[in-house]
């Protein structure tokens, strides 16, 4: 099935809260066809930015649009945009088949499609349940249940992976690319870079509320990776990766690092010269290095 998506824009989008400044002159594109994750440390302007997208918060300046048009402006917004921003937005004592068949009828749409729509998202055997019983992992499920229940081409969701066990996180992987094969606009923020690092295509990374990153995560997350290696032996291992035609340096905490290799050289290398190693790792990716700079000493709310 195709589903064709829209395209969002956010444009010299400022949010100001008193003097602090949340959201600083931020501007991006979110295309349809494919994942876009949404990424930044806690307290970086991700859920303020959506939420003047979604029509939540008023700018201060600057524009938050879907396909051209302001949330509010949007003449059927169900069955355009699908949010989830919290996993607690349920009343406790109500089934999870009631609160969908209740959205449902608001919205003008036929009420068997919630029990299409908890099938989709594997809550069946619990849709007669209270949600106040739910797990956290379970009410993400609702709430993307609920997103989805107007068959929306754009789809909105806020940390999607929180409390999600492995499998489930598994799931909403292979969930979210099928929305996006699909030709749907699919945008999720994380501050947690290793879980939607297999999920997204496409990245859009802030920081204290402004842009620092934005394109396909192949492009970012491209170029050579050294090598980190530890060894009770450094002096006889720095001879054997040189002869192996390897650059070595060190990297200021005990370990070598190496260069133009990987770590199946760097270990065949060890093995041949009879060294003993402690620890064999490639450095992190560009992306990951980006990430955690940004994180480390930033904000939290």
């Amino acid at each position: 099935m195709t589903r064709e998506g829209l395209r969002i824009d956010v444009v010299g989008l400022t949010k100001m809260f008193g003097a602090f400044k949340a959201v600083d002159d931020l501007s991006f594109s979110v295309q349809p066809g494919v994942v876009t994750g949404f990424l930044g440390p806690n307290g970086a302007g991700k859920t303020t930015t959506l939420r003047c997208l979604l029509g939540l918060l008023a700018p201060t300046a600057g524009s938050a649009t879907i396909g051209g048009h302001r949330y509010r402006d949007l003449p059927d917004p169900i069955g355009t945009v699908g949010a989830a921003l919290e996993a607690s937005s349920f009343h406790p004592g109500r089934t999870a088949r009631a609160h969908l068949e209740v959205m449902a009828l608001g919205a003008g749409i036929d009420p068997r499609r919630a029990g299409e729509m908890l099938a989709q998202v594997g809550l069946t055997e619990v849709a007669d349940k209270r949600v106040g019983g739910y797990s956290l992992g379970m009410r993400q499920r609702l709430g993307l249940a609920a997103a989805l229940l107007g068959d929306p081409p754009v789809l909105i969701l806020d940390e999607p992976a929180n409390g999600l066990d492995p499998a489930g996180i598994a799931w909403l992987r292979e969930f979210l690319r099928a929305l996006a094969r699909e030709g749907r606009t699919v945008l999720i923020s994380s501050h947690v870079l290793s879980e939607v690092q297999r999920t997204v295509d496409e990245v859009v990374v802030l920081a204290r509320g402004r842009l620092v990153r934005q394109g396909r995560l192949a492009d970012l997350d491209s170029g050579p990776r050294d090598v980190l290696v530890r060894t009770p032996e450094p002096a006889k291992l720095r001879d054997a990766l040189a002869a192996a035609s390897l650059t070595v340096t060190e990297d200021g905490s005990g370990r070598l690092r190496v260069g133009g290799g990987t770590t199946e050289r760097v270990g065949h290398a060890a093995y041949v010269a009879g060294v003993e190693l402690h620890e064999l790792v490639a450095e992190a990716s560009h992306l990951e290095r980006t990430f955690l700079e940004l994180t480390e000493g930033d904000r939290t709310p």
